[in-house]
């Protein structure tokens, strides 16, 4: 029984890891699109003469 424990507790902390480092992820694709649209908006495109 303890080694079923084990296993257990190996694929919590698995699947664990994997959701932080989705999440992470996810985290970083966002910053990178709000910094994305920030410099864009801040972008002005020259007047024509």
């Amino acid at each position: 029984m303890n080694d079923r424990d084990d296993e257990t507790d190996r694929a919590t902390e698995q699947r664990r890891a994997k959701l932080v480092k989705a999440g992470v992820a996810v985290g970083i694709g966002s910053a990178a699109i709000v910094a994305a649209l920030l410099y864009a908006s801040k972008v002005k495109k020259k007047p024509r003469r």
